[in-house]
């Protein structure tokens, strides 16, 4: 059992809305001690493989800041090529998000999601693509109050959470001491439908069952309808 909370409890989840100045949406959202600050701008440009289609696209960018993990994470442009794991969550949360929106409504327009992690302390792909939802409707409600859209384009909404197994016990919304233990460590992504749009998952120290791995999905249910409820507070106040 955890000190500090239920085992199936999500950490106290922080968000500030526009938090920066110049993108059409931002958030800085903390999950415990992980900060991610969130932002996404509109460009009236697609990629070459869209253009004359009338269809717009959707991309994303994760990167750690020197100073979000105890020793320092070197910035990829000091190693000349882009870290690995910085590529895969960033294609993670590109298309969970593709997920949630009609392009096609957009106009031929890219979006651009940037995720940038403050502070690490395990679970920076989930919060990176809570909050970056939470960005993409801020920026889509300000297109559509100022005429630059006709139609809502969202079609529903999104979070993730992770859950996994630490020394026997299925916990949910794993901190990094508990993720660097896990025997199981999945990230899962779900609508406000509690429909699931993408699973990661891996045995990292052994393996787990089809049963176990339908109760992590229920684990993570609650997780989301947690995280949701924030969303509903949230609400009032953009």
């Amino acid at each position: 059992m955890r000190e500090d909370r239920q085992n199936n409890e999500v950490r106290p989840l922080k968000i500030i809305p526009n938090y920066l100045t110049h993108p059409d949406g931002s958030v800085l959202i903390e999950c415990g001690q992980t900060k991610v600050v969130c932002s996404v701008m509109i460009e009236s440009k697609v990629p070459s493989f869209l253009r004359g289609k009338n269809k717009g696209w959707l991309s994303c960018e994760y990167s750690m800041l020197p100073g979000s993990t105890a020793s320092r994470k070197i910035r990829d442009i000091s190693k000349g090529k882009v870290d690995g794991r910085n590529s895969e969550i960033s294609r993670m949360i590109g298309r969970s998000l593709r997920s949630c929106i009609n392009l096609e409504k957009i106009g031929e327009r890219t979006i651009w999601v940037d995720c940038d992690v403050l502070t690490a302390d395990g679970g920076t792909r989930t919060t990176s693509i809570t909050g970056s939802y939470i960005a993409l409707e801020l920026a889509i409600k300000k297109y559509l109050k100022e005429g630059r859209l006709i139609e809502n384009p969202l079609i529903y909404k999104i979070c993730a959470v992770s859950v996994g197994k630490v020394n026997g016990t299925r916990l949910v919304d794993l901190d990094f001491k508990e993720d660097s233990n896990a025997q199981v460590d999945l990230n899962l992504v779900m609508n406000d439908k509690f429909e699931i749009i993408e699973i990661q998952g891996t045995g990292e120290k052994g393996t787990f069952s089809i049963e176990e791995l339908n109760s992590f999905i229920e684990d993570a249910k609650v997780g989301i309808i947690d995280i949701f409820r924030y969303f509903e507070i949230l609400e009032n106040y953009i």
